[in-house]
């Protein structure tokens, strides 16, 4: 079968590509590197010619308000109108656990504008909402800093790893769509000041990590449980200090 990743020489879709090329599948890489523009729509009808699933596992280059919402809703537009002629029959999904709780944010407010082309589009669709990765932690904290203090909205996380996420959307692409969401978290939830000040600890990081009710994740305000999975989220095995003393 024919998978196309679009953004599949990110983070996540280089280990998408990888995981359904050992089970046998064609599975093609497509990003401005390959030839592919999902803004301008160049390369799409080439790459997609003959491919029954695509992925799209891509990310803004830029998290401003408006960039974002132009490389989602313009990108996705191009990516969809492209499916329909080549007769894709399963559109797959990458976004973030909570999306629609986090409104206030620019960034969120472009996933739910991706989000809602897709459910519109036609094209059978499985959406897989993942929380947090490990990997983002001091990306995150990098966002949140004041002089060297990381200032933090309250509220949990229940992190997740990179390669858990990429099987999780790998395993998806070659199922039947759901036509709905399936979420993904890893196997801990703690507090989000405890998953940057041990993220940052591991890379002997000095800033000081508190808990601040005036911050905001992403502009957005949090609540306990906004970056929280649901009680069906699948859970996955690696564990945040397993995965931070593999980093050693």
């Amino acid at each position: 079968m024919k998978v196309v990743v679009i953004g599949g020489t990110g983070l996540i879709g280089s280990k998408v590509v990888s995981r359904l090329t050992e089970h046998g599948h064609e599975a093609v890489a497509a990003a401005p590197g390959t030839g592919v523009n999902t803004l301008t729509g160049e390369g799409l009808a080439d790459a997609l010619r003959g491919a029954a699933v695509v992925v799209d596992v891509s990310n803004s280059p830029s998290f401003e308000d408006e960039a974002v919402m132009e490389f989602f809703r313009t990108g996705t537009a191009n990516i969809l109108e492209a499916e329909s002629e080549a007769g894709v029959t399963h559109h797959v999904a990458l976004s973030v656990v909570g999306t629609d709780r986090l409104q206030e944010s620019g960034y969120f407010r472009a996933k739910q504008v991706q989000e809602e082309q897709i459910r519109a589009s036609g094209v059978p669709y499985s959406i897989v909402h993942a929380t947090q990765f490990f990997e983002f932690a001091k990306g995150l904290a990098d966002g949140l800093t004041e002089g060297d203090t990381v200032r933090l909205p309250a509220g949990r996380i229940q992190p997740v790893h990179s390669g858990d996420v990429a099987a999780a959307v790998a395993r998806t692409s070659v199922g039947a769509p759901v036509n709905g969401v399936v979420e993904v978290a890893g196997p801990e939830a703690f507090p989000l000041e405890e998953f940057i000040r041990r993220g940052l600890a591991a890379e002997n990081d000095p800033r000081k990590v508190v808990t601040d009710p005036r911050a905001r994740y992403w502009g957005a305000e949090l609540r306990e449980t906004t970056l929280l999975p649901g009680p069906d989220a699948h859970i996955a095995e690696t564990r945040f200090g397993d995965w931070l003393a593999r980093q050693k």
